[in-house]
């Protein structure tokens, strides 16, 4: 098989953010219908579903060939061997609140794991991107690299979570050995706490409850920045589960260690 022309794909991944950028601010702090995915308040709006729409709607003029894995249309099978993994908002509890945490993510893998990824936040301008060319954040013309902060000790960092929004007791009591070994948490981020981690903010980022749509494009971004993201037992984390980003890989080995424990 060929590989893949990871340059141009990556300009592939930007038109799908772009596409996405209109839908999801048209709703955006406005008076919009709130439905749930289950019996424990999983919300979804009008903004997923079209903000996702448009998205394929890229993918499928452009990529026609490659498979398709969203969150909210049914999976594409791939004849390429690359699949787009796609979450049109990621964080809908806090996009329903009106807070600046959610996101667009855009992420590219093939068997192995993601090869390209995309955190954009269509309200601050802003996009993380973490490709082969290396990790870098645009805002309009501004544009510079991006690169993980050199902290390797837990008592020197700060994690960001969801907890305890999301997680199980067990869970929650693993995530609090890591964060009552660190000098600050903050919580409630969605996406954006793995974008501020690749732009070198923070140091840690603890996660569980994720599907592969919520972590591919974050495990590309942030690899690429520097950094180091496994699931909590150190294998690989693109298909779901638990996450565990971390800044430097003796960082990541501290926060393991504990979650293990």
């Amino acid at each position: 098989m060929t590989p893949p022309d990871l340059d141009a794909l990556c300009a592939v991944a930007r038109d799908v953010a772009d596409a996405a950028r209109a839908p999801a601010l048209r709703h955006f702090r406005t008076p919009i219908q709130i439905d749930s995915k289950g019996d424990l308040f999983d919300p979804v709006t009008a903004a997923d579903r079209e903000t996702e729409a448009a998205m394929r709607a890229v993918l499928a003029a452009q990529r026609p060939e490659d498979g398709i894995l969203g969150e909210e249309g049914e999976a594409v099978p791939s004849r390429s061997g690359l699949t787009w993994v796609l979450d049109p908002i990621d964080g809908t509890r806090g996009y329903i609140s009106g807070t600046p945490t959610w996101g667009v993510l855009v992420a590219l893998r093939d068997a192995t794991g993601p090869l390209i990824g995309i955190v954009d936040q269509p309200f601050t301008g802003e996009r993380f991107e973490g490709g082969p060319q290396g990790a870098t954040w645009t805002r309009g013309p501004e544009t510079r690299p991006l690169r993980t902060r050199a902290t390797e000790r837990l008592e020197e960092a700060t994690l960001l979570t969801t907890f305890p929004e999301i997680g199980t007791e067990a869970q929650l009591a693993a995530f609090r050995r890591v964060a009552g070994s660190c000098r600050l948490t903050r919580y409630g981020m969605d996406c954006y706490a793995y974008a501020l981690l690749a732009a070198g903010h923070v140091d840690l980022v603890v996660e569980a409850g994720l599907h592969p749509y919520d972590i591919a494009a974050p495990i590309a971004l942030i690899e690429a920045a520097g950094g180091v993201v496994t699931d909590w037992r150190g294998e690989p984390a693109h298909d779901g589960g638990t996450a565990l980003a971390a800044a430097t890989p003796a960082l990541h080995a501290a926060a393991l260690a504990l979650l293990e424990g």
